[in-house]
């Protein structure tokens, strides 16, 4: 059973044990996490500048992964940040994209997220908090405390809270939010995910895996804001039921879920 944590949250420390305990002079304090972003992109050179000026100061390592982009996509980013890695996908569709920058990831943590505005960089350090805690796996939530959405129609709502309902009786959870790419996660867990997919139904699979695996899974708040400019290539129909296909095909006990693992 997963346990979905508040930002709210604070430690509580007992009368006679101090927050900071007494540290000798020769200790220091452990070594930060290295943090690579992730930013799959296909013809988003108009957007691309506002997402990358808002790129907080922890992000160790920013990868664009570039679908066949006709527009000026890697060029726009390299000016915006000329540390920026450029990445060609080995193949079509989100899932390829992202596979191919998570194996390009040198970072301890990696943070996955749109190129197209509609996810806000600033919320970064939200997801490293919980990374930091002891979790393994954090995805942003659009449906609770301090969450939203100023883009999702009535169709992708109603599909989401179905195929919501479906992840948490399939899997014997409690998440609040299915159909969000905005996710990070301990890239030593990345044989554990065992991504395969090639749409945007890697968002789904990689929950499924996390939750098979018996990943420590957290939520915080997350605000979808409308893509910036441009049309979006999700097909709610279609993209819907490859979710659904997935879920059903990865679901614990099911013949093509890999040996020996068991759900949390």
């Amino acid at each position: 059973m997963n346990h979905t944590p508040h930002l709210t949250e604070q430690p509580v420390f007992l009368p006679d044990h101090p927050a900071h305990p007494l540290r000798r002079a020769a200790d220091h304090p452990p070594p930060r996490a290295t943090v690579s972003l992730v930013v799959p992109a296909r013809n988003e050179a108009r957007n691309i500048p506002w997402v990358f000026e808002q790129i907080p100061d922890c992000v160790d390592e920013v990868i664009l992964v570039d679908g066949d982009s006709v527009d000026a996509t890697v060029h726009m980013a390299t000016r915006c940040l000329p540390t920026v890695r450029p990445v060609e996908q080995s193949g079509p569709g989100k899932g390829t994209a992202l596979r191919t920058g998570f194996l390009s990831a040198t970072g301890d943590y990696i943070v996955m997220m749109d190129a197209d505005g509609s996810m806000l960089p600033g919320e970064i350090p939200h997801y490293l908090h919980f990374l930091d805690n002891g979790f393994d796996f954090v995805k942003g939530s659009r449906f609770i405390a301090g969450g939203g959405s100023l883009d999702i129609t009535r169709i992708r709502r109603f599909g989401n809270r179905v195929l919501l309902t479906a992840v948490n009786h399939l899997y014997d959870a409690q998440l609040t939010d299915l159909c969000y790419g905005f996710c990070a996660f301990r890239r030593d867990f990345l044989d554990d995910l065992d991504l395969h997919s090639s749409g945007f139904e890697i968002e789904t699979e990689m929950i499924a895996h996390a939750l098979r695996s018996g990943l420590r899974i957290a939520e915080v708040p997350s605000l979808e804001l409308p893509r910036r400019s441009g049309r979006s290539n999700l097909h709610a129909i279609s993209d819907g039921r490859r979710v659904l296909r997935t879920l059903l095909s990865e679901r614990p006990g099911s013949r093509s879920a890999p040996a020996g693992r068991n759900s949390p």
